[in-house]
């Protein structure tokens, strides 16, 4: 081998020696940075070193958690505030892997990848931990403050009126759809810090539209004007004169029920000092001592419709605090009414 032919091969492997040495150089210089195209939890770190990794982190992982999670359901508002949570997050262990996979592959490969402006493609999540208490504590917080029971309708009664109360829904939270949502908003950190919540509507047992089928019949007591109406479906169908309690003996108000019914009943005396020489005892029905005519339907202990003698009373205050009717009228409303009717006095 010519002289000039080992000259040349030593400026070979001299030229090879410093490219390897100089690809050793720039790799090492390359280290302490994150290879282009590495994402952790989405964010882009391409370059950074560990430090400015870890700020980039911080800010896009970590401080959204830092803001307290609001649930809204019409006009109220259910806070959890961040420092319930107690977010922690791995975001050491998600670097480390961020410059492991920035340095995967052999020198010449980095070396290429590095100086042709090649990606490395990597994607590594964040692992975020909270307080599962309190994620749960929030949760049923919510679903007690958004609760209603469904109100059924129901009738209102006056003394001549009658009025529809109507019924209402109820809603209950969709408590395991929140838990998701929660839990995706907290494992992901982005998104909106505030969510509406999702109910399920709750029917009553008895709507509106149903209301008058609850009360097939109902009485009212007039004390001002001395009347009964009497009510089918919730609408008038027929008003009795009658004779009520004198002072000192009025007919109770209140809202009462027809407790019993009687065809000729005995009347038991009550041992007051207006039943004289009687008091205590009890008289058949159908006498004519017995001024408990016809029919008796019995509304609040000793106080009943029952029809009378004394059509002359009726249209004034003139009972013990019975309601007193007409002898036909009593026997017309008795066939009209079952044990169970509402009565309302006023």
């Amino acid at each position: 081998m010519g002289r000039k032919c080992q000259i040349a091969i030593v400026a070979v492997v001299v030229f090879l020696l410093g490219g390897v040495v100089a690809a050793y150089a720039y790799d090492g210089s390359q280290k302490d940075k994150i290879a282009e195209g590495v994402t952790v939890a989405g964010v882009d770190l391409s370059g950074m070193d560990r430090e400015q990794a870890t700020q980039a982190l911080s800010n896009q992982v970590l401080a959204p958690q830092r803001k307290p999670v609001t649930v809204k359901f019409k006009k109220e508002e259910f806070k959890l505030p961040a420092k319930e949570l107690k977010i922690r997050a791995n975001i050491g262990a998600a670097i480390d892997r961020a410059f492991e996979e920035s340095r995967e592959g052999s020198l010449p490969t980095r070396v290429f990848r590095e100086i042709t402006g090649g990606e490395v493609q990597a994607s590594i999540p964040v692992n975020v931990a909270y307080s599962e208490k309190s994620v749960n504590k929030f949760v049923k917080e919510v679903a007690d403050g958004v609760l209603k029971e469904p109100v059924d309708a129901s009738v209102a009664a006056g003394p001549d009126s009658l009025s529809v109360v109507k019924s209402e829904n109820g809603y209950k939270l969709r408590d395991n759809l929140l838990s998701e949502q929660l839990h995706t908003l907290l494992d992901n950190g982005r998104g909106s810090r505030t969510m509406v919540a999702k109910v399920n509507v709750t029917k009553p047992a008895v709507t509106t539209s149903q209301v008058a089928e609850q009360y097939p019949t109902y009485l009212t007591v007039d004390r001002s004007t001395f009347q009964v109406k009497l009510w089918k479906n919730l609408e008038l169908v027929k008003t009795y004169t009658v004779a009520l309690g004198a002072a000192g003996y009025e007919t109770p108000t209140g809202l009462y029920s027809i407790q019993s019914k009687q065809v000729d009943p005995v009347w038991t005396v009550p041992n007051s000092d207006w039943a004289g020489d009687m008091a205590g005892q009890v008289v058949p029905g159908g006498v004519p001592e017995n001024p408990l005519k016809a029919r008796w339907l019995g509304v609040n202990g000793s106080v009943g419709f029952h029809g009378t003698s004394e059509s002359g009373s009726l249209g004034s205050a003139a009972s013990h605090g019975c309601i007193r009717m007409g002898v036909d009228d009593v026997i017309d409303l008795y066939d009209r009414v079952d044990v169970g009717t509402p009565v309302y006095i006023g």
